[in-house]
């Protein structure tokens, strides 16, 4: 599997909420939006997790046709993932900070464009060729450049939400902090080259190899 889509991944900026640190009791109505918006998010946070671990967890020399539907089901829940997110975020409110009311419709508007921009993702590993090796590499490796694209999106709708009063109140709520990802049972999950034991990757990989083509992490050629 392509390394460079799991780094990004597990990169992403977009609630996955490695939040951290605890601080002085936070007055009341912080808290209270905090423990609505991580009550709703905590499925879809954990929803997100495992798609990058799909992503990671199959193995670099799997069949293009296996590559293909890790990535498609996992840019999938991703979209909506997000959206689902967007929703919470409506549905909690303004948050009880300064400007909450902006920073709540942007990081809506934040959350539902990235959505879409997965969907773009799913859409182009779709129409991936699989019974060619080389031209699936080759379409990999646009998919992952077009991923890199998405995590260079303006983040800071969303970063506002984990910022201050506000981001020490979601680290402290159990359905915002990182979940422990899960596979499906039929997912596959050999390990790949590269990766400590618990999936992560470690260095760059490719897509599935042939002679002298273009690596999917770094868009130079093997040697």
């Amino acid at each position: 599997m392509n390394k460079k889509l799991a780094a990004a991944l597990s990169g992403g900026a977009v609630l996955v909420l490695a939040l951290s640190g605890c601080s002085d009791d936070e007055g009341d109505k912080v808290n209270d939006w905090a423990k609505t918006f991580c009550d709703q998010a905590q499925p879809q946070i954990q929803k997100r997790a495992n798609a990058n671990q799909l992503i990671i967890s199959t193995a670099a020399d799997s069949k293009p046709v296996t590559i293909k539907a890790a990535d498609s089901k996992a840019f999938q829940d991703i979209a909506d993932a997000d959206r689902a997110l967007a929703k919470a975020v409506e549905a909690a409110g303004a948050p009880p900070v300064d400007n909450g009311e902006k920073i709540q419709q942007d990081a809506i508007k934040e959350l539902n464009a990235t959505a879409v921009a997965y969907d773009g993702l799913k859409k182009q590993v779709d129409a991936l060729d699989t019974s060619n090796q080389q031209k699936f590499a080759d379409g990999l490796k646009v998919v992952s450049d077009n991923l890199a694209k998405i995590q260079n999106m303006d983040q800071d709708a969303v970063a506002k939400l984990q910022a201050g009063d506000l981001g020490q109140a979601m680290a402290k709520q159990p359905g915002c902090q990182t979940p422990k990802a899960s596979l499906p049972p039929s997912a596959d999950t050999s390990p790949q080259p590269g990766s400590t034991p618990s999936g992560k990757p470690t260095a760059p990989a490719t897509a599935p190899k042939t002679p002298a083509k273009p690596s999917a992490s770094t868009g130079k050629s093997e040697e």
